[in-house]
């Protein structure tokens, strides 16, 4: 049995581990990259069972049951139905119910709903739709005069126009010139692939590049009709590319704001600084539902409630395109939105990124397909196909749900594109080769770098009629039909085209007041003891936390670089920190703020605000085993120290999914779940202190919060609800805020806290340990020295591994911590230093170590012959005792040694159990 984790006693930092990679396999193969980009073809598991399920305690924590209290009610099929009844036409038979009988979640007590599924099983029933029992929609009419025109574009284009129309590549691996010769559809710019050095650019540097590639597709040399293309790129929370947007609130955040009104709003404005960097096309509305948050994408979905997404579908696409008919439909200003990702990618099993969503078709329908309903029905012009499999069959390919479903009984009128080199998942595809797709209904092929190759076997594959004739002139008259209603036809190049340049609207009054109401709009209010908030702005205040001076920490994943993260606010020109929105209230007021990032500093202060809470991340960097809180570069226990002292706390924290806290709802007075709020800070400030009297904490939590971190999928259908705060949860000013002690008892067990042994992961080292060349820290990638090259590359995933180059016979590489670190026991248990590893030009043999202090080393060394494919190699910790290293003192868990010239790959390097109870003692 298995020692309960106490986390006021032992605060562990070990707790995001992939310890489960022992029970999944990888079923996809990755696309060569050169560049940090996004949408990178990555690791898709198939997991097994590897989360021990806990049985959930009866008793809740006693939260108020002041009337003043809101919640929303549960979603159900039947109210989804009756928000979208003004869209919808009525089916042909009766859908299939979602099994669920809706009750409201009141605050006394959290009643239960019949769940639809049991957990997360394997259905038994066959991968098969029945569009029949789908919503069927009612779209806007198609416009006859751009039928026309497509009618005659058509027949002026050759079979490699025809060809080139569906391929979309990446801004970091197409010229202009490329985008000319083998006339391309799109252009897209990954998370990091902006024009330039930097992820991100300026909006000179956008429109620089936005331009080339638009005079380069309509040059109408060598061909009848030359046709524009559209360039799209990832802005998900305003456009988070360009250095000086808004950074809106994430939309977790904004489902808890609850405001559909307000979404509309922001989606005009992101539109309006897309046009100052010459992009036409967001890759934004995300849909997804997520049911588990273990999902490293769970901040980007609204609600584990489909109604509230379905509320926001159609009014996403209202502030992106307009609405169709009216004067300013995808006027100046305007962008082509598109609805992703279809679907299901928030029901994958263990919310897994880019997994199986292994749900039944009803699930499936009722509450993932929500929010794809109003976007629908409101004319969303594209729709972006998952990564994500249901029942085992990849969305590239899944035709009964792209074709049948979407285009015939959804009544979509615009085109599907896929994700980073997504038609590679299918069984029989590669990232260069894939006419399955195309023929199950996808349009667009999005192939970064893989684009060349899948253009000339898709050209072989039209011209053999392995890909239909009809098909593919369906594809191409669907792409044709978004381009034509966007205007790119009649546009100027970008730079010429209204707000084009117009920097002054970065970051405008009105664009900040409104990303302001959003952050003041998302906060949700957890406790508020004795009722300690709003704040006197003229008391002595001490703020604490490495979240309170960094907007990048605070604005999450996809903001300048696509993991987000470690860039200075002098980057955010037009954005203000939360500390700095703290300050601007407290000293207008005669009062006084001290800023101590560790709270170390035993300074007075009258009251602490501490923020805090997870560092950025995005899509399957995210994923994590359960959903405790880890803490990172500040240490909440602290906290217990001002408490202890009279001094009341109040937590800020910032995370990108409900985690579990009570440790530090314990040590808070008062606690703000503030999600991922962006670039204005200040609207904390504004709900700390009631700068304005009409201000009140408004926002509802939109996903249930857990009491155990074990509680991974808790969403109020299911008949096993027990949330330590329910959905729809919130307090206002005034509300009986008071909550009881709460067990700290995570639910987790000692066998979960295997990063102890982890110390190279997802293209991440982990804290302690760090990378060293002869003994020396190293800085952030890439690395350069004179005598070695460190460089991100990919194995499973991107940039998950490092390629490491030696320039030197004499350099040492190694992953070493900063004090000793005690493996005897691991040694004398038969565990292995394992990692996958390769030579990338040629076989090598390199001389893996483990090392102690460098004032007392211990260092022996394994030979290993790589080859240019990667293997997984293991070394028995016992083989490197018995050469004489002392387990008890290692400071260098891994090193590598080899000739000059020589550069290999490194990734998942961990300590893992003997596989054969036979020492392997390298070559």
């Amino acid at each position: 049995m298995f020692m309960k984790m106490h986390r006021k006693r032992v605060r562990l930092d070990t707790l995001n581990s992939f310890s489960y990679l022992k029970t999944v396999f990888l079923i996809a193969f990755m696309a060569v990259d050169q560049r940090r980009k996004r949408y990178k073809m990555r690791t898709i598991f198939h997991p097994g069972d590897y989360f021990s399920k806990k049985s959930l305690g009866a008793d809740r924590a006693q939260i108020s049951s002041n009337s003043s209290v809101r919640f929303f009610r549960p979603s159900t099929a039947t109210a989804v139905a009756a928000l979208l009844s003004v869209t919808l036409v009525s089916c042909i038979s009766t859908p299939e119910p979602f099994e669920s009988n809706p009750v409201d979640v009141v605050a006394e007590q959290s009643q239960t709903i019949t769940p639809p599924v049991s957990g997360d099983t394997m259905s038994t029933q066959e991968p098969l739709i029945r569009p029949e029992l789908w919503p069927a929609v009612t779209t806007p009419p198609l416009d006859p005069f751009i039928e026309a025109r497509i009618d005659e574009i058509m027949s002026k284009l050759t079979l490699e126009q025809k060809v080139g129309q569906v391929i979309q590549a990446d801004s970091g691996s197409v010229t202009p010139e490329q985008v000319k010769t083998y006339r391309l559809g799109s252009v897209l710019s990954g998370g990091n692939s902006a024009p330039g050095p930097m992820p991100y650019a300026d909006a000179d540097t956008w429109l620089e590049a936005a331009d080339a590639y638009f005079e380069a597709s309509i040059d109408s040399e060598g061909v009848e009709i030359a046709v524009p293309i559209i360039w799209g790129i990832d802005a998900v929370h305003g456009h988070a590319n360009l250095r000086g947007a808004i950074v809106f609130p994430h939309n977790i955040g904004l489902g808890a704001a609850n405001n559909p009104d307000l979404i509309e709003q922001i989606a005009r404005i992101t539109a309006l600084e897309l046009s100052v960097s010459g992009h036409d096309w967001t890759f934004a509305p995300t849909l997804a539902v997520p049911q588990n948050d273990r999902w490293g994408r769970t901040y980007e979905g609204f609600s584990e409630d489909p109604s509230i997404v379905a509320s926001y579908g159609d009014r996403i696409v209202y502030g992106l395109q307009g609405r169709v008919g009216d004067d300013d439909f995808m006027g100046p200003g305007r962008v082509i939105p598109s609805a992703k990702h279809f679907l299901g990618d928030g029901g994958t099993l263990d919310g897994v990124d880019q997994g199986d969503a292994q749900i039944s078709e009803a699930e499936l329908r009722d509450i993932h397909g929500a929010g794809y309903v109003t976007a629908v029905a409101a004319g969303a012009q594209t729709v972006m196909a998952s990564f994500s499999a249901w029942q085992g069959q990849r969305m590239h390919g899944q035709k009964e749900l792209l074709t049948d479903m979407l285009k015939d009984r959804m009544n979509f009128k615009g085109f599907i594109v896929g994700d980073w080199n997504g038609h590679a998942l299918i069984p029989g595809c590669t990232a260069t080769d894939c006419p399955e797709s195309l023929n199950a209904g996808l349009d667009m092929y999005m192939a970064p770098d893989s684009w060349q190759g899948l253009y000339y076997s898709t050209l072989e594959h039209a011209k053999s009629g392995r890909i239909p004739a009809e098909r593919l002139d369906d594809a191409v008259r669907r792409i044709l039909r978004v381009k034509l209603a966007s205007g790119v036809f009649e546009k100027a190049r970008p730079s010429a085209r209204p707000y084009a340049g117009d920097t002054d609207m970065l970051g405008s009054d009105a664009h900040r007041a409104v990303a302001r109401q959003a952050v003041r709009e998302s906060l949700v209010l957890l406790k508020n003891e004795n009722n300690l908030l709003p704040l006197s702005a003229g008391q002595t205040v001490l703020v604490i936390g490495d979240g309170a001076d960094s907007i990048s920490k605070a604005a999450g994943g996809w903001t300048l670089s696509w993991q987000g993260g470690g860039f200075p606010n002098s980057e955010f020109p037009n954005g203000e920190s939360i500390l700095s929105g703290i300050q601007t209230v407290v000293e207008a007021n005669g009062g006084t703020v001290i800023f101590d990032p560790e709270g170390q500093s035993g300074e007075p202060a009258d009251v602490v605000i501490a923020v805090y809470g997870e560092d950025p991340y995005a899509e399957f960097q995210g994923d994590t085993e359960h959903v405790d809180f880890t803490p990172n570069a500040f240490d909440p226990l602290i906290l217990n120290d001002y408490k202890s002292k009279g001094v009341p706390v109040v937590s800020v924290f910032l995370s990108g999914r409900p985690l579990w806290t009570n440790p530090e709802l314990n040590a808070s007075d008062a606690f703000i779940a503030a999600w991922l709020p962006g670039s204005e800070g200040g609207g904390i400030a504004d709900l700390l202190f009631q700068t304005d009297p009409g201000f009140d904490f408004t926002g509802r939590l939109s996903y249930s919060w857990p009491k155990l971190a074990t509680q991974v999928k808790l969403n109020a259908h299911h008949a096993a609800y027990d949330p330590l705060f329910a959905l729809g949860y919130g307090l206002s000013y005034g509300d009986d805020g008071n909550v009881a002690q709460l067990s700290e008892e995570s639910g987790l067990d000692l066998s979960n806290q295997t990063k102890r042994g982890v110390f190279f992961s997802k293209g991440e080292v982990t804290s302690p340990w760090m990378l060293t060349e002869n003994g020396s820290p190293l800085g952030t990638l890439p690395i350069d020295s004179d005598t070695l090259s460190i460089t991100a590359t990919d194995f499973a995933a991107q940039e998950d591994s490092l390629r490491v180059s030696f320039k030197s016979d004499a350099t040492i590489f190694a992953i070493a911590a900063g004090y000793e670190h005690d493996f005897s026991r691991e040694s004398n248990g038969d565990m292995e230093l394992t990692f996958q590893a390769k030579s990338f030009d040629r076989p090598a043999t390199v001389q893996f170590g483990m090392n102690c202090d460098p004032d007392r080393p211990c260092s022996a060394q394994l030979p290993v012959t790589l080859s240019e494919e990667w293997q997984e190699v293991r070394l028995t910790l016992s083989c490197f005792a018995d050469l004489g290293v002392r387990m008890t003192e290692i400071e260098s868990a891994l090193t590598a040694q080899a000739k000059q010239g020589v550069s290999i790959g490194l990734s998942d390097v961990r300590i893992t159990a003997d596989l054969n109870a036979v020492a392997d003692c390298g070559d």
